[in-house]
């Protein structure tokens, strides 16, 4: 990939997750610059990517070929006005927020070169599972540029952004649904003596199993869940089911666009 200037405009947490992705596969910039608010953000990125640039305003971010919109719907107006002055015809925005669109944000700018993803934080690692919508006026020639210069976050595909706020709910912030879980197993795999390590691939293990049997057997979700005789914590499952429901849905209708 031929490097390029790039200008995050916020540096909290996704804004680490793409920078270890791309350090993990060597994924070089001829700069990259970073503007936060939070003079302590900017600092604590800056401990494990030294090479970054601090800058004092999303103005000065914004004046690069590629601007990274790492804020959250609530900002996103305020920020799109300041910068919209530095944004060029060639410059390159991507936006990592649900609910604001790529329309509403091509008005703001002034520009039409505007891309719009959810990321994952399994990004972190490579692997993340990365939903993107272009401008209808982007080429496929525009979308395979775009595509290889940010290969290093795993796979990112194409799709529709009415689906967006949608991957959101179910991939960006899945694993938070589920993590505490595996943290309590761990723990109950060690009190019945299991050491870490048989807990860790144990409970790693099974779970990847899971999830191929119960999508890829050709069986029924009621089928699959009966080929365990007793459940421990039956009684809860409805209860936990309409906490996702409720959670869920009505976070959804928050960030939809």
């Amino acid at each position: 990939m031929k490097a390029k200037n790039i200008g995050f405009i916020g540096g909290g947490r996704i804004t680490k997750i793409f920078l270890q992705a791309f350090q993990n596969k060597s994924t070089k910039f001829e700069s990259v610059k970073v503007f936060d608010p939070n003079s302590e953000t900017l600092s604590a990125l800056q401990v494990y990517f030294p090479s970054i640039i601090p800058v004092g305003t999303a103005e000065d971010a914004a004046a690069q070929e590629i601007v990274i919109l790492a804020v959250h719907p609530p900002v996103m107006g305020e920020t799109l006005a300041k910068i919209k002055d530095v944004i060029s015809e060639d410059t390159l925005v991507l936006s990592l927020a649900p609910k604001v669109t790529i329309e509403k944000m091509a008005a703001a700018l002034g520009t039409d070169r505007i891309v719009r993803m959810i990321p994952n934080a399994t990004s972190y690692i490579n692997k993340g599972y990365n939903p993107v919508a272009f401008h209808e006026t982007f080429t496929e020639k525009e979308k395979k540029k775009f595509f290889k210069m940010v290969k290093a976050l795993g796979k990112n595909f194409e799709v529709d952004e009415k689906k967006l706020e949608g991957y959101a709910i179910v991939s960006a912030m899945l694993p938070t649904y589920f993590w505490f879980q595996w943290e309590e197993m761990q723990k109950v795999a060690e009190a019945t003596g299991l050491d870490e390590k048989e807990a860790q691939k144990t409970i790693g293990a099974t779970l990847k199993r899971s999830v191929s049997i119960f999508f890829n057997s050709g069986l029924s979700a009621d089928e699959v869940k009966n080929l365990i005789p007793i459940k421990p914590i039956g009684e809860a499952e409805e209860q936990i089911a309409e906490i996702y429901q409720s959670k869920l849905m009505g976070l959804y209708e928050k960030i939809k666009a």
